[in-house]
């Protein structure tokens, strides 16, 4: 057995544990809800061990070899707050630490109260700093009093050394300070598993957090191609921040090099993106997650524009549109001379999007179909998207890919600097693959998709590539089914065949009926 299919199948086994572990403990409480304990607990191991190893690792290179901070006294671990805070963004006494705790929990009646104060003082060991912004609030989720955890606080606290015990019982490191090698993956793949899964049971309200791993590499691979490195990366409807963080994984550690920017509306969310970058081991100057809603109070103006863009916002949610006479005014969606209607943001994000993108970037954003043809506003609003150039490719994908949404979704492909005057229009629906109950895009799916954006050039039946007066002379529709000619996957008919079998047939009938007729003959004629 390879390395890899090693690893791949400890993986699937350490993601079976996980999940059992999650789905056993929450008892009574929904499934949706009871992600923000587990989460929150796994986000404390963590930041904890993280620290644990990152000042062991500064006293033995020092030369105390056997330095183990978790064994030190809390007034003896004040001399280090200020400059760990300064580097870290934050500070954990020893006797804070999750391993710590855990270890006493079964003996706290008071278990709840600990917990609390635990995590406020963690919160509070940023305030005044830099990072303060990365921290505050960051436990909010995290509610130990919450009556979901049990009626009374004995079960309250049974929960709690539960789920001290189940995480802290999870394969993820040696616990005593210092990682296995790729402990940080372990840490952000378990976190990204538990989302997926939380995702994928919490039906239509799963969807709205949580953009399925394949999609998102996609995204990121379209967003990237041609690029080895970018200087930073933005989703202005950012959820868990899957997306941003997959140019981890597509391009390497230290390929962003001026960090990640997201903003989030839902506040559970907003924390668990923030929690999500210091799982991957992001530190707090490398990510700028801010909380509000996008349309009306954008977080990032002040940032210079971005290379990479990629973002899934909510689709066809309602906003103030053209009741707010400022937002007529605003910058972001003035260029286009009308605003996306009420009822239906999608084309507000699209043009709050391309005022973010660079001279020299791209944005793949995941759309409804609807957005691509539907008339009015959003119909002048493509207009000025393909009669300045702006619309690089549309992609069909295939259906029922999204938690709690079956309907077929595409990506937009923005970008400000073109080379011709066309669009790219791929018909990517026939490519996935159906497992349990969803349709997959694997690898080989995905391949082929990045093999036809790269070619630019037509392919009979899934690709083709418009001219801009095409594309007005269908009313500035971008739908893909406009301009990819569907295969007719029907048999095709031999006339001539079918009436020569048609033949034969009325022949061997004919036979058939004289032979039978004899028998009836010979019989009426036979005495009885």
């Amino acid at each position: 057995m390879s390395v890899r299919t090693n690893r791949e199948k400890e993986r699937a086994e350490l993601h079976k544990t996980i999940w059992k572990i999650a789905n056993d403990l929450r008892g009574s409480v929904d499934g949706w809800d009871f992600k923000n304990y587990v989460l929150g607990m796994l986000f404390y191991r963590f930041i904890s061990e993280n620290l644990a190893r990152y000042l062991n690792e500064q006293e033995r290179d020092a030369g105390a070899e056997d330095f183990d901070y978790a064994r030190l006294s809390d007034e003896a671990a004040e001399a280090a707050r200020e400059e760990t805070v300064a580097e870290k963004g934050f500070y954990i006494l020893p006797s804070q630490l999750f391993a710590n705790v855990r270890e006493k929990a079964r003996l706290d009646k008071n278990l709840n109260e600990t917990l609390s104060r635990i995590f406020v003082a963690i919160e509070g060991s940023a305030t005044g700093t830099a990072s303060e912004g990365a921290f505050k609030g960051l436990f909010e989720d995290l509610d130990v009093n919450s009556n979901k955890l049990g009626s009374t606080l004995a079960d309250r606290n049974k929960k709690l050394i539960g789920l001290l015990e189940a995480i802290g019982d999870m394969p993820l490191s040696n616990g005593k300070g210092s990682f296995h090698e790729n402990t940080n993956d372990l840490f952000g793949d378990a976190y990204e598993y538990l989302m997926q899964m939380y995702a994928s049971n919490a039906g239509k309200s799963g969807g709205e957090y949580y953009t399925p791993q394949e999609v998102s590499e996609l995204l990121t691979r379209i967003a990237t191609v041609g690029r080895t490195e970018v200087s930073k990366v933005y989703d202005p409807a950012c959820g868990s921040g899957s997306l941003l963080l997959n140019f981890i994984k597509i391009l390497g550690e230290g390929k962003v090099r001026e960090g990640f920017y997201g903003q989030e509306i839902n506040l559970t969310t907003y924390n668990l993106c923030r929690i999500n970058m210091f799982l991957h081991d992001l530190n707090f100057e490398k990510f700028d997650i801010a909380l509000g809603d996008t349309l009306l109070s954008p977080q990032h103006l002040d940032i210079a524009p971005f290379d990479v863009i990629v973002s899934n916002p909510p689709y066809s949610i309602k906003w103030e549109g053209d009741s707010n006479i400022l937002l007529m005014n605003d910058q972001r969606f003035s260029p286009a001379g009308v605003l996306a209607p009420k009822g239906k943001a999608d084309l507000a994000f699209v043009m709050h999007i391309l005022s973010h993108l660079s001279v020299d970037g791209t944005a793949a954003i995941v759309s409804f179909p609807g957005v691509l043809y539907r008339g009015g506003a959003e119909q002048k609003i493509r207009k000025y998207l393909v009669e300045n150039n702006y619309v690089d490719a549309v992609i069909q994908l295939p259906a029922d890919l999204f938690f709690g949404v079956t309907i077929a979704t595409c990506i937009l492909v923005l970008k400000k600097s073109k080379k011709d005057n066309k669009v790219l229009f791929i018909d990517a629906s026939g490519c996935f693959t159906r497992r349990d109950t969803k349709n997959v895009l694997f690898p080989e799916h995905q391949q082929q998709i990045l093999d036809a954006y790269t070619a630019r050039e037509d392919r009979e039946y899934f690709a083709c590539l418009v001219p801009h007066s095409e594309i007005a002379e269908k009313n500035y529709s971008l739908a893909v089914a406009s301009y990819v000619e569907p295969e007719d996957t029907r048999e095709i008919i031999n006339i001539r065949e079918l009436n020569r079998d048609i033949a034969a047939l009325v022949a061997r009938q004919e036979v058939l009926r004289k032979e039978i007729d004899a028998i009836v003959a010979d019989l009426e004629g036979t005495p009885s």
